[in-house]
């Protein structure tokens, strides 16, 4: 975010987290028609599409590419919440919301850090979405009215937690990779 580092280093970053969306939108799609998760999920959220596309235009295939650590365990994570759709509803609101607030900070400083063309950071582009603010507060109001018993809270929030560690670690992982 400070400019500290290069666009490969983001390509890196991008790289990791399709293989996190490849399987938050593969568990989605199971879980679309469940009560709960169906209520969040979105089509106008889908990023993998787009991240493929920014992947390409920087010439990198993320197939050649193996997951880090973190990101073998953040997918894991991911995967195992397909039999509990609370505990998914979790990782999807740590990432899509992550996306649609932070994420326009990160495409605005690699257009002014590194040049990067606003075509490859279709990533963080939401054209079917009009108004950011207001999605936002009609997913909250979604995850609010979602038919959670106190268990189904409890997991739903710690594994909210663990998604943020997830993330935290991620970057860990790609830090100690770019200084090896």
């Amino acid at each position: 975010m400070s400019g500290r580092l290069d666009s490969g280093e983001y390509q890196r970053l991008a790289v990791q987290l399709y293989f996190i969306y490849e399987a938050l939108e593969a568990v989605g799609d199971d879980l679309a028609d469940d009560p709960i998760a169906g209520a969040v999920i979105d089509d106008k959220l889908r990023r993998l599409p787009r991240l493929g596309a920014d992947l390409a235009s920087f010439g990198v295939d993320p197939s050649s590419s193996a997951p880090l650590p973190a990101v073998a365990r953040y997918v894991e994570a991911i995967e195992a919440t397909r039999d509990d759709p609370a505990r998914y509803v979790a990782h999807h609101y740590t990432r899509y919301l992550g996306d649609l607030s932070g994420g326009q900070i990160v495409a605005h400083r690699m257009r002014e850090h590194y040049g990067v063309d606003s075509s490859a950071l279709s990533f963080y582009t939401f054209d079917e979405i009009e108004k950011l603010k207001r999605y936002k507060d009609s997913y909250r109001a979604r995850l609010d009215a979602l038919p959670l018993d106190a268990d189904a809270v409890k997991r739903l929030v710690d594994e909210a937690i663990a998604a943020f560690g997830h993330n935290q670690a991620v970057f860990g992982d790609l830090d100690s990779a770019s200084a090896a």
